[in-house]
């Protein structure tokens, strides 16, 4: 798998092939997980966890948000342990088992032998005896991760989003395929869908509190996030994944990357991803090279299979306004899911909780699953909200309507590099509407 890339899967089979491959390995892990899956480099017994057995954890992707997902992680549930971590930057990997040691030693045995860097450093994860992997790389790298853990037999935590291109959702629903037959859990870092304030609020939706959906609007809006100038002692390639915010291949865009979480919410409510969409954006503020190819704002309008149209904004601007929510629109009222209903079924969430305490929870669901024998599996839903955030970046790059059908079947977008190694890189142009093509 070290070797592995996307472009040479792409290459190596179609889609229908590969689906016809995933068939035939249903049959084949029937007879060998027992045996095979079952059993880490240690020759212990490590993929059938259960009751109250120690949860062994390797951190993929040794930045800020896998760091605080390992925190989140120490936090969800008695006996766990953060036994290996894995970073493409030593430097990173270092800071990241600086910082566990510091807040929770007694959950942290991993050691200097146990850091791993490279672009091989999630197969030696993956092989230190681990039996959860949490994925946080720049999501470019998911897709190939994702694969690898799951054909080691490991469950999952893989942040959002988990792929950036619709091969790699592809290669991702693939791998969907392979969890559900060997029985292993991997939950999304869509953490809405672990608030008990969102659970509340959309059963009320479903349940009719606001009568039939006829629209919504999605916003993530706010002010800049950080960048890193690149220094002389960087490669093209280092550079690009040290500044990954800003590359299409490693973030997939801000819509991909941060506001895949609106998406998400709005295909829940919609109970699936939309059937097409029309889209803009552009880049108006970050237009410097240090911002590499991607745009600072997008506004879309959905379609649903209903006729039900919801409009989408998202954008990285500093001053002005912020909004970060969503908004359900009914023929009997309208819901903000973070707990309120308008209308004659008028409702408000009452209660002490802090969304921040979904970080911790989504978590917590997901070591449950694997110490019940319930596994869960987030990836499909996961992966349709990405696709969905794709093809409006697909529709503002391009200026054309852009359909999920198309997307999910006919496109032959990889954003994968050609060579994984560290040296010159060239960045692609920044897209622009009438101009980039429809790939």
């Amino acid at each position: 798998m070290s070797d592995f890339t996307r472009r040479s899967f792409l290459k190596s089979a179609a889609l229908a092939t590969g689906l016809a491959a995933v068939a035939t390995q249903k049959v084949v892990a029937q007879t060998k997980d027992t045996a095979a899956a079952a059993t880490d480099t240690t020759g212990t017994m490590r993929a059938n966890v259960a009751g109250s057995d120690v949860i062994r954890v390797g951190v993929i992707g040794a930045g800020g948000r896998g760091t605080g997902a390992a925190i989140d992680c120490i936090k969800s549930s008695p006996g766990v342990q953060i036994v290996a971590i894995g970073d493409a930057f030593m430097d990173r990997a270092e800071e990241c088992l600086k910082k566990l040691q510091e807040k929770h030693p007694e959950n942290c045995t991993a050691t200097k032998e146990t850091l791993f860097d490279g672009f091989d450093c999630y197969d030696k994860v993956i092989n230190a005896g681990v039996d959860l992997v949490i994925l946080a790389s720049p999501p470019g790298f998911r897709p190939t991760q994702l694969r690898a853990a799951v054909e080691a037999d490991k469950h999952v935590f893989a942040e959002k989003p988990v792929a950036v291109d619709p091969v790699g959702v592809r290669h991702v629903l693939e791998t969907y395929e392979m969890a559900k037959t060997k029985g292993l859990a991997i939950v999304a870092g869509t953490q809405r869908r672990h608030s008990k304030i969102y659970l509340e609020t959309m059963q009320r939706v479903k349940d009719g509190a606001i009568g039939e959906l006829v629209g919504g609007q999605f916003y993530w809006v706010q002010e800049g996030l950080w960048v890193k100038e690149k220094q002389p002692e960087w490669s093209d390639m280092e550079w690009q994944m040290r500044n990954w915010l800003y590359f299409d291949w490693t973030s997939g865009d801000i819509i991909v990357e941060q506001h895949l979480h609106n998406i998400d919410v709005m295909n829940w409510a919609m109970g699936g991803p939309p059937e097409k969409c029309i889209a803009s954006g552009g880049r108006l503020v970050r237009d410097e090279p240090k911002y590499g190819n991607v745009y600072d704002h997008f506004d879309v309008e959905f379609e649903y299979a209903n006729g039900v149209r919801t409009t989408s904004m998202c954008r990285q601007w500093e001053g002005g306004t912020r909004r970060v929510s969503e908004r359900l629109v009914g023929t009997n009222g309208t819901a903000d899911p973070n707990g309120i209903i308008n209308g004659p079924e008028a409702w408000k969430f009452e209660g002490d909780y802090d969304m921040k305490d979904a970080y911790v929870q989504e978590h917590t669901d997901l070591i449950k699953s694997i110490r019940d024998g319930k596994p869960l599996n987030e990836l499909k839903q996961v992966a349709e909200s990405c696709l969905t955030a794709i093809m409006a970046r697909t529709a503002a790059y391009t200026g054309q309507a852009v359909s999920f059908k198309w997307a999910m079947n006919a496109s032959k977008l990889d954003l994968t590099p050609e060579k994984m190694e560290f040296g010159p890189h060239e960045i692609n142009p920044v897209p622009k509407a009438g101009v980039t093509k429809l790939v």
